[in-house]
């Protein structure tokens, strides 16, 4: 194994996140500044025990995702012809990236670009209706 894939130690790596430019043709997504923070609800129970279906998470879509930030990114896969956004963990193992969900009976994804495949960083979570259940994340 070559020591490029090796995991760094000390100060750890931030990747600035870039958004593509908008798209003319679609006037209602272009309306948007494409650099605010947005707000998710959490659904399914991929990322139990820390996020649990039904929080409402709060992403900053050019935020600095580093290992172990939890992240919002964009797959496609060619063979099954899917493509969609999902909520995982950003983890940097020995064989290169990797989304994590934090509930074992799922699979970890390996992932060639943290530029290309992450579209946010996770800021914040919140329990709907609970004033003091909040949690930050930077």
């Amino acid at each position: 194994m070559s020591s490029d894939h090796a995991p760094t130690r000390g100060k750890p790596i931030d990747i600035p996140i870039r958004q593509e430019g908008g798209s003319q043709a679609d006037p209602e997504a272009s309306s948007c500044a494409s650099g605010e923070p947005y707000a998710l609800m959490v659904l399914g129970d991929s990322m139990l025990p820390e996020f649990e279906a039904g929080e409402v998470i709060v992403v900053e879509p050019e935020g600095l995702a580093k290992d172990g930030s939890y992240v919002i990114a964009y797959l496609h896969w060619v063979e099954q012809e899917d493509e969609r956004h999902i909520f995982r963990q950003l983890v940097r193992h020995p064989e290169g990236w990797m989304l994590k969900p934090l509930n074992p009976l799922y699979p970890n994804i390996p992932i060639d670009s943290v530029e290309s495949v992450v579209k946010g960083v996770v800021v914040q979570k919140k329990k709907p209706g609970r004033r003091r259940s909040m949690k930050s994340y930077v």
